[in-house]
């Protein structure tokens, strides 16, 4: 009989049937001594005893500033120690988080805060050259949900004392109310149409998922682990805040954002154990001119997520960073997020050509899409998902859950797989429209109907082209109206700044009379990648304008 595209993870470890606090408190009572979070660029150092007391700190603070269980909090912020200690006090009080991209502009976070009613918006008052104050003034009229704000530099010791007002015991009783199915994140997501869509995850969702990702790497309370990723993504804080915190080791922050030589630095600074990164984070730093000149012997492992990874690269990660056990995962956001992962010694050829094998108490089949049969082993198909990790569903959004989560509670991701015989899955490309640049998720759709409200755009259409540095960048094709006046691609570049994140604006632009159609009058977005980067590849800079 053949063997068809189905596989579970079986396991000896039981799931964690606790929150996120009493997940923390647990660890806290047996290594309290032991570092758990270091910022280098600030100098800040915290015990897991300390951790624990700044954590309810805040937690008191969030009590007195009315935050019951279910508000949602919004944290739109950079990579800094707040963050994490938002992340644990809003779990602790019940608290909903919700993680706003920190490069996001009035447009993007309007709709997020009205999206999900956020009560409570910490934010930092800037992030690069961003003046996030100047954002928040734009949105405050429009708001359609009372919006309290709380910024960083400016009130956190006013946060820290509120709490005094509030006793230990009253924190206590909150928690003991808490259910480890309890919604505890929302993380928004792009998808095939429309707007960013807000999955909704409870502990046990992440928490579990966090706790395997560690296993995979045999993290430790010996370990320590340095995060260039953001917090604001399942990468940061799932793969790293939530591994590490399971496990007893140290939260290692760099800077605010990925910075390659930062990042070296701190590697050997710290003496971190791990490191994590999207390929071309490693390509940037295998690449820096000073890179030899630092000393990564204590690295033993991490995690490269994202993105294939070239083969070049993981064998310079493995022997010239001493990464000999660097893992390589899969997922996304609706699913905690991982739900496949390499073993630390799993051969090379399968850490770059595969995403691994099953996470432990989760399901994965490949289907067809067309009849939802399972499809053998070796055969390409939709990858579906099952099992704790995933979501509870889109926040506020029934019917575009029932899209992805079938009756039978499977996940359909929209990524094109194949499975081998030995149960390790390989990604080979994508069914939904989704363009993934440097690990961002970024919607078409989205982009495409902010550029419809330019006054001289007849139509546009977004996709995504090959990008050695990126893994995809953004392209648009744009018809003009007729009798308009002639516009650039840096026209439409300057329409966009400051109005969407920076990320999302287009790279490319082609202007065009027509798209490529099907015979029912449908985009034929798969011609039009073909047809840019063949044009890319023989001549950039004649046929397409560059932002």
């Amino acid at each position: 009989m053949t063997q068809l595209s189905y596989v579970q993870g079986a396991s000896g470890i039981p799931l964690r049937g606790e929150t996120i606090g009493q997940a923390l408190r647990g660890t806290v009572e047996r290594f309290a001594a032991r570092e758990a979070l270091v910022e280098d660029r600030r100098g800040y150092r915290a015990t897991y005893r300390q951790l624990w007391e700044q954590v309810e700190a805040v937690a008191r603070g969030l009590m007195a500033y009315g935050i019951r269980r279910g508000d949602r909090v919004g944290i739109w912020s950079p990579n800094r120690y707040e963050w994490a200690l938002i992340q644990f006090a809003t779990a602790r009080v019940g608290a909903i988080m919700v993680n706003v991209n920190p490069s996001y502009k009035a447009a993007d976070l309007r709709y997020v805060v009205n999206q999900s009613e956020i009560a409570l918006l910490i934010a930092a008052r800037n992030f690069r050259k961003t003046d996030n104050m100047e954002i928040l003034s734009q949105i405050g009229p429009d708001s359609k949900y009372p919006l309290r704000t709380l910024i960083i530099e400016q009130e956190w010791n006013d946060l820290l004392r509120a709490g005094s007002a509030v006793s230990a015991k009253d924190l206590e009783e909150r928690e003991a109310a808490l259910q480890f199915d309890d919604p505890v994140n929302i993380q928004y997501t792009s998808g095939t149409t429309g707007f960013p869509k807000g999955a909704t995850l409870t502990h046990h969702n992440i928490l579990n998922n966090g706790f395997f990702i560690g296993e995979r790497e045999r993290l430790s309370e010996k370990d320590r682990v340095c995060i260039p990723v953001p917090f604001y993504h399942c990468f940061g804080m799932v793969l790293g805040n939530l591994a590490c915190i399971t496990h007893g080791s140290c939260i290692v922050i760099p800077d605010e954002a990925f910075d390659p030589e930062t990042t070296m630095k701190v590697v050997e600074k710290e003496r971190c154990t791990a490191l994590y990164g999207v390929p071309t984070m490693f390509i940037a730093e295998l690449d820096h001119p000073d890179f030899r000149k630092y000393d990564f012997s204590s690295l033993r492992t991490g995690i490269m997520a994202g993105a294939p990874c070239p083969i070049g690269t993981m064998k310079k990660v493995q022997s010239l960073m001493h990464m000999t056990e660097v893992t390589v995962a899969y997922g996304m956001t609706e699913t905690s997020p991982v739900s496949t992962q390499s073993f630390f010694d799993d051969p090379l050829e399968k850490r770059v050509s595969t995403v691994g094998k099953v996470h432990p108490h989760l399901e994965i089949k490949i289907v067809d899409p067309a009849t939802g049969q399972t499809v053998p082993r070796g055969v390409q198909g939709e990858l579906c998902t099952r099992g704790y990790s995933v979501m509870r569903g889109y926040w506020n959004m029934p019917e575009a859950t029932r899209e992805v989560i079938d009756e039978a509670r499977w996940m359909h991701t929209g990524d094109v797989a194949t499975m081998d015989e030995e149960g390790y899955l390989k990604i080979v490309g994508r069914i939904k429209d989704i363009i993934i640049r440097g690990g961002e998720n970024i919607s078409p759709r989205e982009i495409e109907e902010y550029y419809m409200t330019h006054e001289f755009v007849s139509d546009i259409q977004v996709i995504g082209v090959p990008s050695v540095k990126y893994g995809e960048e953004v392209m648009a094709w744009v018809k003009l109206k007729p009798g308009a006046p002639p516009v650039t691609g840096e026209d439409l570049v300057a329409f966009g700044r400051g109005k969407i994140a920076t990320y999302k604006i287009p790279r490319f632009w082609k202007f065009v009379g027509e798209f490529p159609m099907t015979v029912t009058g449908k985009v034929r977005k798969v011609e039009m990648r073909e047809i840019s980067t063949k044009e890319l590849k023989l001549d950039e800079a004649a046929k397409v304008k560059t932002a």
